[in-house]
């Protein structure tokens, strides 16, 4: 049976535990192969959780199961992490490290002497004085997928290949075997909303926010609605 990937089905573990929540399936754009679902924290899971595709049993009518051998699910790795990269590396620059401002460092005042105060010792002309003067830190958050794989986000545009935007990606069908995407589920309309059954081979380009169909909007258009 195919697995029915679709955001804010609830998952459980094998023996009936809600793990959380399906937020993002990761698609890797050339093979078409699901690798992995991004669970949004729940009863199990205090952080958002990236779980291999291979750990599901099954996934339909809003329901999601693990199989029983997945092993321990604290371990596996949290979606995003943060960290602080100086800005030289991020801007991909050497630092600014001048006669007047070497490197980072603290000031302090003479060996016995009191702390700097009107009056008593003049600070040197160091940025940021009298703290670190060291390189500024900007943040960066990575997300622990495979590399070339994309989280595709729910709600994605869906663009045909004469840019018209046909819907949003509702939900992802994956065979349960070879984890191969077979079909996208759009949704169109604001208020009576329909949907339909996109071939995966349609599909020509994919970002987390966008999808790109090699066909035009005609094609999408003769689609009868799906009902599934």
């Amino acid at each position: 049976m195919d697995l029915e990937l679709h955001e804010g089905t609830s998952v459980y573990t094998s023996d009936g535990k809600d793990v959380g929540r399906i937020e993002r399936v990761v698609l890797d754009p050339t093979s078409k192969k699901v690798t992995h679902v991004i669970i949004r924290q729940g009863f199990l899971f205090t952080e958002d959780k990236v779980v291999p595709i291979r750990l599901f049993a099954s996934a339909h009518d809003d329901r999601a199961v693990l199989r029983e051998d997945s092993g321990d699910l604290d371990a596996l790795p949290p979606f995003e992490e943060k960290h602080y990269i100086p800005a030289y590396v991020m801007e991909g620059r050497e630092p600014d490290y001048t006669a007047e401002a070497p490197g980072p460092l603290f000031w302090y005042p003479p060996a016995g002497g009191a702390y700097y105060a009107p009056g008593l010792y003049t600070a040197p002309t160091v940025a940021g004085w009298p703290y670190e003067s060291g390189p500024r830190y900007v943040e960066r958050t990575d997300q622990n997928i495979p590399d070339d794989t994309v989280a595709i986000a729910h709600g994605a545009r869906v663009i045909t290949s004469d840019d018209a935007h046909v819907g949003d990606v509702d939900e992802v069908i994956v065979d349960s075997q070879s984890h191969s995407a077979t079909h996208l589920v759009i949704s169109q309309g604001l208020l009576l909303k329909s949907r339909k059954l996109i071939p995966i081979l349609w599909v020509s380009t994919v970002s987390e926010d966008e999808v790109w169909l090699g066909v035009d909007r005609s094609f999408v258009d003769t689609l009868p609605d799906y009902e599934g």
